[in-house]
């Protein structure tokens, strides 16, 4: 048995069961050993991304890793967007980097770097193995860095050579489960503390980030409003949260900074409970970086990485809540727009057609602003955001959503800008016959740094400066792109053609793409 072969035994034997991989020379070994090891399920991406952003997909619906398999430092540099992505939603993955054999470093060839510092601002755990018989041991930590609460990136560097030697079974460092600590609880004083400023009458916010925008903890969270009066937020992009019919509604703090502040104007009390203190996601001349008045009370009631569902019960005990009804969203669904496509008949129409628990994955940018206030009262789903700001993240984490819950419809949610991020997702999207409907809100621009450009007060937008963000000359063809990656593809101008093409990708197995033109 050679290094490859003992670290995919610890993966499978640790849970972990499906790689998305985009392997090179050095990975080879690993690869040949997929024929000898059952368990791992290996899926292509045609780019490094893509498996990146499928490992978080995939994380942030199995809330288990999945493994990536990348080429040296090149191969990890074109996956760090979405490693960054997985970061900020704390999603488990481990990642798994080839290099060149240890002894073949000091010549310093082409594809030579520094893994390591590339992968540390991407990982929480880091780790090169010295020689095959470490690297079983070493595959079981990494599970249980990545496991490790609230989820994280570790990042395991390959050398060669400790994948194709042998393993001296004599020496072996034996790969055991890895034990996982519970998260800690917050201390009492931090849950009395939020329970005095709930009683204190004055306006207060609670802010829910992570697994507080789960179906559970919500329904906690609304227990909590109802018996103070206190108002729910998500983050502006959260990791996933669960929503429709039937569960807690909560809207989320918006993107453009002047809608935000005006939302918070009135707070006096923030409680955050597994996230941070709402802030801009750029500076802009004369506003300020902070979404909250000067002089809020900031109360940090949990951390993302303490156990949130304990603290939102220890908080309904202390508020008296117990007995509190949540407010539940009803099952209202809109009548379908017809007519000339517009953002908010798009918002209408996608909360029309929601399956029940669909997998809801949003990169609409500015077209898709309203949709989630649209579908609040939509059959049940889950919707998943960008948490980093990476963009060419929908596309492949719909893939891992769609790996990690073949039983449920995904739809994905796209710009067209940021869809050409991560075009290649289509092809594995076909390879491997998965259940997503793609949606591309095609206005042939970047619509969404015309207007950051007057938010920095750069708003001269002169022909040199409309070449950079306008996507045109040529217009990009999504139904013959979609189609040369084989997957479905059909093209919508009006509300009624999109509806029809709706319900015919719904219905459809595999994947299908509609363009639908803004």
């Amino acid at each position: 048995m050679n290094g490859a072969e003992s670290l995919i035994r610890s993966l499978v034997g640790n849970g972990v069961d499906t790689c998305f991989a985009n392997p090179g020379t050095s990975e080879m070994h690993f690869v040949s050993a997929l024929d000898r090891v059952d368990g791992m399920r290996c899926i292509l991406g045609l780019f490094e991304g893509v498996a990146t952003g499928a490992a978080d997909g995939y994380g942030r619906m199995r809330d288990r890793p999945a493994a990536t398999l990348l080429h040296l430092g090149p191969g990890l540099a074109n996956g760090l967007s979405n490693l960054h992505n997985a970061s900020r939603a704390n999603s488990p993955v481990v990642n798994i980097v080839g290099d060149h054999a240890s002894y073949h470093r000091r010549y310093d060839a082409p594809l030579t770097s520094d893994i390591e510092g590339a992968a540390r601002p991407f990982s929480a755990w880091v780790r090169t193995s010295p020689n095959a018989n470490t690297v079983a041991a070493d595959g079981a930590a990494a599970v249980a860095a990545a496991g490790t609460p609230p989820g994280r990136v570790a990042t395991l560097i390959l050398p060669a050579d400790t994948a194709w030697c042998e393993v001296d079974e004599s020496n072996n460092t034996t790969a055991t489960r890895p034990t996982i600590v519970a998260p800690e609880r917050p201390s009492e004083a931090a849950i009395d503390a939020a329970a005095g400023i709930l009683r204190s009458g004055e306006t207060t916010a609670i802010v829910l980030a992570g697994p507080a925008t789960r179906e559970h903890s919500l329904e906690l969270a609304g227990k909590i409003s109802a018996a103070t009066g206190a108002r729910l937020y998500a983050q502006t992009h959260s990791p996933r949260i669960t929503r429709g019919a039937g569960r807690v509604p909560i809207g989320r703090i918006p993107y453009p900074i002047k809608q935000a502040i005006d939302l918070l104007r009135d707070v006096r009390n923030l409680i955050l409970i597994g996230g941070k203190a709402p802030v801009g996601f750029f500076a802009y001349p004369g506003m300020p970086s902070e979404l909250f008045p000067p002089g809020t009370r900031v109360h940090a009631l949990a951390r993302i990485d303490q156990d949130i569902p304990y603290a939102l019960e220890a908080l309904v005990d202390a508020v008296g809540a117990a007995r509190a009804k949540s407010p539940l969203a009803p099952l209202d669904l809109p009548d379908r727009p017809t007519g000339a496509i517009s953002p908010e008949k798009l918002g209408a129409l996608i909360a029309a057609t929601l399956p029940e628990d669909a997998i809801v994955v949003d990169e609409s940018i500015t077209t898709g602003r309203t949709f989630m206030a649209a579908s609040e009262t939509a059959r049940p789903h889950d919707w998943i955001l960008p948490t980093g700001g990476a963009i060419g993240f929908a596309l492949p984490v719909a893939v891992g959503a769609a790996v990690a819950c073949p039983e449920r419809k995904v739809i994905c949610l796209e710009s067209d800008g940021s869809g050409m991020y991560m075009p290649q997702s289509l092809w594995t999207l076909a390879r491997e016959g998965l259940n997503v409907l793609t949606l591309v809100f095609a206005n042939r621009k970047y619509q969404i740094l015309r207007a950051e450009m007057a938010n920095v007060g750069a708003s001269n937008i002169g022909p040199n400066a409309s070449a950079l963000l306008d996507l045109d000359r040529p217009t990009i063809d999504w139904v013959a792109l979609a189609g040369s990656l084989g997957v479905s593809a059909s093209r919508a101008e009006t509300m009624d053609a999109l509806s029809h093409q709706i319900d015919a990708g719904l219905s459809t197995a595999g994947p299908v793409l509609i363009e639908v033109v803004v």
